[in-house]
C-alpha cells in the first residue's frame, strides 16, 4: 500500500490544532477535541461508520471534558484482526508565561514573527534557532499537537485506500495529559471492552509525543521503546508541640521532614538503572508544616512528597525504600537534638537527661489497622462520612484528599506520640520496560528496528529503553504482582475513591509501548518550538513504517 503523507498537510494539521487554546483543567479542551471529531466527520469512512467515531466522557468533570476515539478498518483483509494503538494528548499547559504575548501563545506563524522583533531579549540558542527559519513558535505545538497531526494525517491517507489496508488503527486523542491523565484513564476501559467486543488482536501502543536533545550540544533523535513511570512517596511527620521557651521538650516535625529531604531530594542513590539507562533521582514536590496559625507554639504536624521515577522499582519496593530512609532521618534527628540538648545543658550548667522521643515509622496500612483494632468497625463509619463530606469539596485535590485521610485516621488513634506515616499520594504511572521476552514485545523490537534501519536520512536516529517524561503511555499496562498492586491499594489513600485508576482493565491491556515524536524545544516554556524538517519528515515516517510492520 502506497501512503503519502505530506509534510505541507502535517504543518497544516499541526497549525490548526495549535491555533485552538486548549490550556488543561479549562473549558476550552473541549473544543480542541471537537475540532479532532470535526476532521474524522469529514472523512468519508466515518461518514458511513459514524459508530467508530466515539466519544468518552471524563467521569465527573467540572469541564464537562471528553476524548475521541477513531477507529479505522482495513478492508483488504477482513480476518486481520490485529490493530495498533495510537494516542495522543490534545491540552497544553498554561499561558501565562508569555506575558504580554500571550494572546499570541497558540498562533506559530504571528508568534514566531513576534518573537523576531524581540529577538535580542532572548537567549542566544533561541535567537540562532530563530534565524534558520527551522522552527515554529507556540504552546502546544510541539507538545504534542504536532504528534497528534501526525497520526491524523497517517489515518487521512490510509482512508483514501482502505481496499488495500489490512489491520485496523485504532486513534486516542486524549484530553488532560499535562494535569491528571483522567482522558487516558478513562479510554483504557473502553479499548479493553472494544477489544471484547471485535476480538481485536491490540499488538502495540504508540504515542506521538514530544522528543527533545537530552543534554547541552546532543545531535541525537530518539525513539523511546518503553517509559519511565513515577510514584509520589509521602510522609506524614506527627511531632510533639512545645513552647519555643522550652524548645527541648518538644519535636519539631519540621526538622524531621528536612532530615527526609535532605535524605531522599536529587540522591542518586535511589535511582533505578536498567540496561545502562537511569531515572531522575528523586526530587521534592511539596514540604509544609500544617499548622493553621500563627503562634509561639512549635508544629505539631507537618508533611511532605516527592516524585520518585521507575524503571524497575514497583510500589512494594518503593514503600520499603522510603520506610527505611524515614527510619534513618527519624534516628539522626533524634541523634542531632539530644547531642544539642546536651551542649545546651552543659554551657547552662544543667543536668542531661536524654530526650524520651522512639523512632517510629509506619505505613498507612498500618496506621489504618491500629486505629482499626481500637475503634472498630465505628471507624469506617465515620471515615466514609467524612470522605463524603471532603469529596463535595471541590477545592480538595487528588493530593489533598490522600493527605485529609492520613490526617484524620492519625488523629483518632489514642497514641498521639510522635510517629513517621509513609504513603502514597497519586497519581501513579507505571513504568513498561520492553524487554523482548513475550511475542508482542519481540514484534514491536522488531517493528521499529525495521522501520529505523529503513528510514534515510542525516538524522542520527538513537533507541532507548524508556520515555524519559511522565506519559499517558504509563497506562498500556500495569504490574500484576499481587504484593506490588496491594501496596499501592492500601497505601494510596483515596484509591478508589477520590482518585480512581482502571488498574485491572490496564492489566488486562498489558501492552509494550513506543514513543516516535517530532523534535523541538523548551516544552512548558514560552520559547516552546518545534523544529520542522524532522517533525514534518522523519518521525512521520517512522510512525507509519513501524504501525505498518506492526499489521503485516
Amino acid at each position: 500500500m502506497n501512503i503519502n503523507m505530506r509534510p505541507e498537510r502535517i504543518e497544516e494539521l499541526a497549525v490548526m490544532l495549535t491555533r485552538q487554546r486548549s490550556v488543561t483543567e479549562t473549558i476550552e479542551e473541549q473544543l480542541v477535541t471537537e475540532k479532532v471529531a470535526h476532521f474524522f466527520q469529514g472523512l468519508d469512512y466515518y461518514k458511513e461508520h459514524p459508530e467508530d467515531l466515539i466519544t468518552v466522557l471524563a467521569p465527573e468533570d467540572p469541564w464537562g471534558r471528553k476524548s475521541v476515539i477513531s477507529i479505522l478498518r482495513g478492508k483488504k483483509d477482513p480476518s486481520n484482526k490485529k490493530t495498533v494503538i495510537l494516542i495522543g494528548h490534545t491540552d497544553t499547559v498554561g499561558i501565562s508565561d508569555y506575558g504580554e504575548l500571550k494572546d499570541f501563545a497558540h498562533l506559530p506563524y504571528e508568534l514566531t514573527e513576534k518573537l523576531r522583533d524581540r529577538k535580542e531579549q532572548l537567549p542566544p540558542e533561541v535567537q540562532a534557532d530563530l534565524d534558520s527559519g527551522d522552527y515554529l513558535f507556540g504552546r502546544g505545538i510541539f507538545d504534542m499537537k504536532a504528534g497528534n497531526a501526525i497520526i491524523m494525517s497517517l489515518m487521512e491517507e490510509i482512508e483514501k485506500d482502505l481496499e488495500n489496508f489490512s489491520g485496523n488503527i485504532i486513534y486516542c486523542a486524549v484530553c488532560d495529559e499535562e494535569a491528571n491523565s483522567i482522558g487516558m484513564r478513562s479510554c483504557v476501559p473502553k479499548l479493553v471492552e472494544l477489544r471484547e467486543n471485535n476480538q481485536l488482536k491490540y499488538t502495540a501502543l504508540i504515542n506521538t509525543d514530544y522528543m527533545t536533545s537530552e543534554y547541552p550540544g546532543d545531535l541525537n533523535k530518539y525513539v523511546y521503546v518503553g517509559t519511565v513511570g513515577k510514584l509520589m512517596p509521602s510522609f506524614y511527620v506527627v511531632g510533639k508541640e512545645t513552647h519555643v521557651g522550652e524548645a527541648f521538650k518538644g519535636l519539631d516535625p519540621n526538622q524531621i521532614i528536612a532530615e527526609l529531604t535532605k535524605r531522599i531530594n536529587l540522591n542518586t542513590d535511589l535511582c533505578d538503572v536498567v540496561e545502562g539507562e537511569v531515572t531522575l533521582p528523586p526530587m521534592s514536590l511539596k514540604q509544609q508544616d500544617l499548622k493553621p496559625e500563627y503562634s509561639v507554639q512549635t508544629a505539631k504536624t507537618a508533611h511532605a512528597f516527592y516524585n520518585f521515577a521507575t524503571h524497575y522499582s514497583t510500589p512494594d519496593m518503593v514503600l520499603e525504600k522510603m520506610r527505611g530512609v524515614a527510619t534513618s532521618a527519624f534516628a539522626e534527628v533524634l541523634k542531632n537534638i539530644n547531642d544539642q540538648y546536651a551542649k545546651y545543658c552543659a554551657l547552662t550548667e544543667r543536668s542531661y537527661e536524654s530526650i524520651p522521643f522512639k523512632v517510629s515509622v509506619m505505613t498507612y496500612n498500618e496506621l489504618y489497622a491500629a486505629v482499626r483494632e481500637e475503634k472498630g468497625k465505628e471507624l469506617d463509619e465515620l471515615l466514609e462520612t467524612n470522605r463524603q463530606k471532603w469529596l463535595m469539596d471541590e477545592s480538595i485535590d487528588d493530593r489533598d484528599y490522600a493527605l485529609k485521610e492520613v490526617e484524620w485516621l492519625q488523629m483518632m488513634w489514642t497514641n498521639q506520640e510522635p510517629v513517621i506515616i509513609v504513603y502514597f499520594t497519586p497519581p501513579y504511572y507505571p513504568h513498561i520496560y520492553v524487554e523482548g521476552k513475550t511475542n508482542q514485545e519481540k514484534q514491536l523490537l522488531e517493528a521499529v528496528k525495521e522501520a529505523v534501519d529503513t528510514t534515510e536520512t542525516d538524522y542520527q536516529l538513537v533507541y532507548k529503553k524508556f520515555f524519559p517524561y511522565i506519559s499517558d503511555l504509563s497506562y498500556a499496562a500495569a504490574p500484576k504482582e499481587v504484593d506490588a498492586v496491594e501496596a499501592l491499594k492500601q497505601n494510596m489513600p483515596g484509591f478508589g475513591v477520590k482518585y480512581s485508576l482502571p488498574l485491572e482493565d490496564m492489566q488486562k491491556l498489558q501492552l509494550p509501548v513506543v514513543d516516535i515524536g517530532p523534535f523541538g524545544k523548551d516544552s512548558h516554556k514560552f520559547t516552546e518550538r518545534l523544529e520542522k524538517n524532522y517533525s514534518f519528515n522523519v518521525a512521520p515516517v517512522l510512525v507509519q513504517k513501524t504501525v505498518m510492520n506492526l499489521l503485516k
